[in-house]
């Protein structure tokens, strides 16, 4: 098996039959995977999906104040920005970007830190990294951590079913674990410690890096505008963090064929651009999937893309030492060609409609 095959922890339904194809298990079958591997009494190596979503639970009340006490037209604007633009275009930048992809270099460890810490701290890095290397390697086969052909729930509660990494890796896995994650910043347990753990990130770390985060933003929103803003705030981070578990299911079409001739240049899987996510979070989704390294998937006009415009600038500034662009690749295979394809279709209809009309005239 490829280390790929077998550094996420297998569900206990499993990735596939025995005639290689998707296991789709049922809504019961995925609670009960979802609930066994939050429980921490059971295996102590269940904190992180635990941790990762203790977070979310622990926005709850945030939101809930919001929508109770603080809602306005002032204050729902205000979470919008957050949740949809701030949050989702941070999560490109910082998780999909950088973690998983090395599309862009700091200049130093300050401005990864800075980075790092833009928004609330609400994803673990270490849960979205590594899975996401086997989800394009499997890219909707068996064994893609979020495979929208499993449905819905299959994609939602995949942070905890399907991305842990797994319990039982060899050293030498657990080094290319390491290899992976090195230039997160994000501190390594050793080999012992991950045996305990069954994390590659050591709990106290992760909680004291939480706290430290949360307790930064807590204080600059609340000075910022008391407790209406603290609370609109976190809770729009609440809002998108069970908000964003849905994108791959919606970013690879459900898992039907609606990927459009001319938007979709990418036909080796099912993923698709999608203008909201693409506006919002720079995450133009198929245009990813052909140049997963590149720093910017806003290809074509109009794609705008926030994070690549954060990642341009913080170069200009000197903060990014260097970047992976692909455009002018993707210009050259895919956008030139379908333009010269699509003049010539309509060539092509003005020529016979000349002919049809000279026909009729004779």
């Amino acid at each position: 098996m490829a280390f790929l095959d077998r550094v996420l922890q297998v569900p206990s339904y499993g990735w596939m039959d025995t005639n290689g194809e998707l296991i789709k298990p049922t809504a019961r079958e995925s609670f009960r995977e979802f609930f066994s591997r939050l429980n921490v009494f059971k295996d102590k190596r269940n904190w992180l999906p635990f941790f990762s979503w203790l977070k979310v639970l622990c926005l709850a009340p945030f939101f809930t104040l919001f929508l109770v006490q603080y809602f306005s037209l002032y204050t729902f604007l205000i979470a919008f920005l957050y949740s949809m633009i701030i949050m989702g275009t941070h999560g490109t930048i910082w998780h999909h970007r950088y973690c998983t992809h090395g599309a862009y270099k700091f200049r130093n460890h300050f401005w990864r830190f800075f980075t790092q810490n833009l928004t609330l701290n609400v994803i673990p890095e270490e849960i979205y990294v590594i899975s996401h290397h086997v989800h394009h390697s499997k890219s909707d086969k068996p064994g893609d951590p979020y495979n929208a052909y499993g449905g819905f729930l299959y994609c939602f509660l995949a942070d905890v079913n399907h991305q842990p990494i797994a319990k039982n890796l060899s050293e030498q896995d657990y080094n290319r674990v390491k290899s992976l994650m090195l230039h997160t910043g994000v501190k390594a347990n050793s080999y012992k410690q991950y045996k305990r753990w069954g994390s590659y990130v050591n709990p106290g770390r992760a909680v004291l890096s939480w706290v430290l985060n949360w307790a930064f933003w807590g204080t600059v929103f609340y000075l910022l505008g008391g407790s209406a803003l603290l609370c609109t705030l976190f809770g729009a981070a609440g809002f998108w963090a069970v908000g964003v578990r849905t994108f791959n299911y919606e970013g690879h079409g459900k898992g039907s064929g609606v990927q459009r001739d001319g938007i979709d240049f990418n036909k080796k899987d099912k993923s698709v651009n999608q203008i909201w996510p693409g506006i919002v979070a720079g995450e133009w989704h198929n245009n990813h999937h052909l140049f997963p390294k590149s720093a910017r998937s806003g290809f074509k006009p109009m794609q705008i893309d926030l994070a690549w415009v954060y990642i341009r600038t913080m170069n200009f500034l000197g903060a990014v030492s260097s970047y992976k662009d692909n455009k002018k690749q993707f210009n050259e295979l895919y956008y030139l060609p379908e333009l010269a394809r699509k003049k010539q279709s309509a060539i092509e209809k003005i020529a016979l409609s000349k002919s049809l009309k000279e026909q009729n005239r004779a």
